[in-house]
């Protein structure tokens, strides 16, 4: 049997292993199954001397990632900060509540709450979206919740756990899922286990709970005490604790009883990876089916393992569409490499359940990023709803809100239609309508047609038995007319546009198929066989 050998010289002993590789075709997110033999480490000072590989490849076949839940492939993410949605409830508003519209500061509050978003889900659903985000919703004295004062709490300003169960319900009831923010690395000052400390010292039967320097406890402009990135009203826990974790278990068990599906993580490679492996054991025990999304912004590997997460915020994704689409930073053939090493990093099915944003609440909006073009943010919603992966929407951006970095991205949500962006809203719709429709876009493989540097065409097919798509993007100022080479298994088929103007297609019987493109912008082919 051909087998694979990894030969690395090190500087002390010897260390022979047998393992299973899998090198996945990027391009048509396969992999090729191997079966490696010997892996031979010899070391003295622990540094690299020489590392040499030989290998023939065994079958290819196609190997999926069993561990992520197989609907998150087919998520399409709608992203609500709860304080600046919509106030279906004005009793609960906190003191000092500015009216809706005013300018979003640090520390002020315009009552949104839970019940808003269930006022305004039917607005939400018909965008096509299938799959809720919200920020934390737990109590906190801050208008984010990124500063929990009591995980087992709603927040009195967004309402209660009837309110909130009456969300979960009425999300499902419409075929969507929701999912939560999880804050797991730090609390607010105000969190009972930190008050004892203040309160009783050393005497705190919670001091463990905190990494505390000395006594009395200092105000948070002076913390002296272990805080996220030095900011003293976030200070940390000590996950490695027991009693924490167990505490923190108790809090994901609590919240998952009312239905939730799944969660979004706050700062989690703050926390060890061993708390990360048994409190996925402990979710997927109450659900077997529940996505859990890390916000990691670098590389992912170490929690994509299938003992941690099933997926990320896929802020490498952003980063590239940013620098292809918006700051024009790189070209077609740049953009396509970027894309090609991203995919390679993960299995296939991690992949296509990556959450694949464009803007959040910790990012300028799209539109302010793209200077108030909004072809070039059309020609990036295309991109991003045809891509491999879940895309996700930041709310408002579809109706074109705009904004700098926080708090200006943070506005509250646009109600009055006259200041909506209508052509907007319905290419967004138009949009996810063809995401939806086409399981292709959702879980087809990915081929690169064109990258064209000096044209910045970009063009690609997905395919996911007998659906093909072909989607082509001028990313230039002027026209472009080019020609596709498609494959032998696409000659005879009949393709017909579908966006941006829907028309009857013709059977192509050459393996050359000749279009013409607006500048920025994009044509989608949907092709079947006759």
């Amino acid at each position: 049997m051909p087998l694979l050998e990894y030969r690395v010289v090190l500087n002390r002993g010897s260390l022979h292993l047998h393992r299973l590789f899998s090198i996945f075709d990027v391009n048509n997110m396969r992999s090729i199954h191997l079966i490696c033999g010997t892996v031979l480490l010899m070391a003295s000072s622990g540094a690299v001397q020489s590392v040499g590989r030989e290998f023939q490849s065994a079958a290819t076949e196609r190997v999926e990632a069993t561990f992520v839940p197989q609907w998150a492939k087919d998520a399409i993410f709608y992203q609500i900060f709860p304080e600046r949605f919509a106030n279906g409830d004005p009793t609960n508003d906190p003191p000092g509540t500015e009216s809706w519209g005013g300018e979003p500061k640090s520390r002020n509050y315009f009552g949104g709450d839970l019940q808003g978003i269930i006022d305004h889900l039917d607005y939400v659903s018909s965008l096509g979206v299938n799959t809720l985000y919200l920020n934390p919703i737990f109590q906190s004295n801050s208008n984010h919740k990124y500063h929990a004062d009591d995980y087992l709490k709603i927040d009195p300003a967004f309402g209660d756990e009837r309110v909130f169960k009456e969300l979960v319900d009425a999300c499902h009831a419409r075929g969507m899922r929701i999912i939560l923010d999880g804050v797991f690395n730090h609390t607010g000052v105000g969190f009972f286990a930190f008050k004892d400390i203040k309160e009783k010292e050393q005497e705190s039967r919670y001091l463990g709970w905190y990494n505390v320097y000395s006594f009395p406890v200092s105000p948070p402009n002076k913390p002296n005490y272990e805080c996220w990135w030095g900011y003293g009203d976030l200070p940390k826990l000590m996950t490695q604790n027991p009693e924490v974790r167990n505490y923190l278990f108790q809090v994901t068990e609590h919240w998952m009883k009312f239905g939730i599906d799944g969660w979004r993580l706050d700062v989690p490679n703050e926390i060890p990876h061993d708390f990360w492996i048994e409190w996925r054991k402990h979710v997927k025990s109450l659900n077997p089916d529940a996505y859990i999304v890390g916000e990691i912004w670098d590389d992912a590997r170490p929690w994509l393992q299938g003992d941690q997460f099933d997926a990320v915020m896929n802020y490498k994704f952003r980063n590239a569409c940013l620098e292809f689409f918006i700051t024009k930073k790189t070209t077609a053939e740049k953009f396509d490499t970027s894309l090609a090493n991203l995919r390679a990093k993960y299995p296939p099915d991690v992949n296509a359940a990556m959450q694949n944003l464009l803007g959040s609440h910790d990012t300028e909006r799209l539109l302010t990023l793209c200077n108030g073009d909004k072809g070039a943010m059309k020609l990036a919603w295309l991109f991003q709803m045809t891509y491999v992966g879940a895309p996700m929407v930041y709310y408002g951006d579809e109706i074109g809100m705009s904004g700098g970095k926080d708090p200006a991205c943070r506005r509250t949500m646009v109600w009055d239609k006259a200041s909506q962006d209508g052509n907007l809203l319905q290419y967004m719709q138009s949009l996810i309508t063809l995401r939806r429709e086409n399981p292709q876009f959702r879980r087809g493989t990915f081929e690169t047609l064109v990258k064209d540097s000096a044209t910045n065409v970009f063009a690609f097919v997905r395919r996911e038995g007998e659906s093909v798509g072909i989607v082509v993007l001028n990313n230039s100022k002027v026209s472009q007319s080019i020609s596709i080479r498609l494959d032998d298994e696409y000659v005879g088929m009949k393709w017909a546009q579908v966006l941006p103007d829907p028309h009857n297609g013709a059977v192509i019987q050459q393996k050359t198929m000749r279009v013409t493109i607006p500048a920025v912008s994009g044509l989608v082919f949907i092709g079947r066989k006759e």
